[in-house]
């Protein structure tokens, strides 16, 4: 499953790059939710948040790696109830007025999990994700 996601900012690809970088934005990311920042080094800071989903009650690890060009990947640690694998990355590209931020995310889920039970509910995270960080950028 791939996921993309896409929005314009008037702001320079700089700053819109240092917003995501602040652990506000980054926590931010995943609304309604409980989420902390567990660990940090150099490059890489790793998320945990508290979820409610499909009726269940979850942590969700991410690590995100904030890469020398300013972009930023992340993979979910895979707990083995959905995911088989999911990761991503926000690229910040310069536009005619301003920075096109794009989010992809690509998964796969586990055998038994069709693809289209969870489409749904990740197609709505990602677009919580853009909006929230959209939100952020415009703000700064």
């Amino acid at each position: 499953m791939n996921l993309v996601k896409e929005f314009d900012v008037a702001c320079p690809r700089e700053r819109a790059i240092a917003v995501l970088e602040d652990d506000e934005t980054l926590v931010g990311l995943f609304p309604d939710t409980e989420t902390r920042i567990v660990d940090r080094s150099r490059d890489r800071k790793t998320t945990v948040s508290r979820y409610r989903a499909l009726g269940r009650e979850g942590e969700a690890t991410f690590h995100f790696t904030f890469l020398v060009d300013g972009n930023v990947r992340f993979e979910k640690v895979c707990d083995g109830r959905v995911w088989r694998e999911l990761r991503g990355e926000v690229t910040f590209d310069e536009a005619t007025d301003g920075t096109r931020v794009r989010i992809e995310m690509d998964g796969r889920t586990k055998p038994f999990v069709p693809e289209f039970t969870i489409k749904g509910p990740m197609q709505e995270q990602i677009d919580q994700m853009a909006d929230a960080l959209r939100t952020r950028i415009e703000k700064s």
